[in-house]
């Protein structure tokens, strides 16, 4: 079992830069891909990025590769989203997940965060 909690969401500008973590229980945390999702209001929940086990592969959606980077320290059983020149359509909740396979991951991911709320002022 993997519970997964956020942190770091917030109102921000447009151009300015947030840091989201996620905080992860249970000693298996190091064998899990772990990524986060967003879902704007209206819309469906979208794939973001993800980062394999090991931190070694990672797979950014186009919208935000380039902007966005994912990080873990498995020491700490966490994993990090900084996010640069955030966009109006940035905003959005982003959720923590973890998935045991990380092909898997944008399909069928085994754990979800509840979610932060991350929105960007134009």
């Amino acid at each position: 079992q993997v519970q997964l909690v956020e942190s770091g969401g917030g109102l921000v500008q447009a151009g300015g830069s947030l840091r989201l973590s996620c905080a992860a229980s249970g000693r298996t945390f190091s064998r899990y891909a772990m990524g986060w999702f967003r879902q704007a209001p209206g819309k469906e929940r979208d794939f973001v990025v993800k980062i394999s086990w090991s931190g070694g592969v990672t797979y950014y959606a186009d919208s935000v590769e380039g902007r966005f980077t994912i990080s873990r320290d498995n020491a700490r059983n966490t994993v990090f989203l900084q996010m640069n020149s955030l966009k109006p359509e940035d905003t959005a909740v982003y959720y923590c997940a973890a998935a045991l396979k990380y092909s898997d991951f944008e399909r069928l991911p085994d754990y979800w965060g509840q979610g932060t709320q991350v929105t960007v002022s134009s």
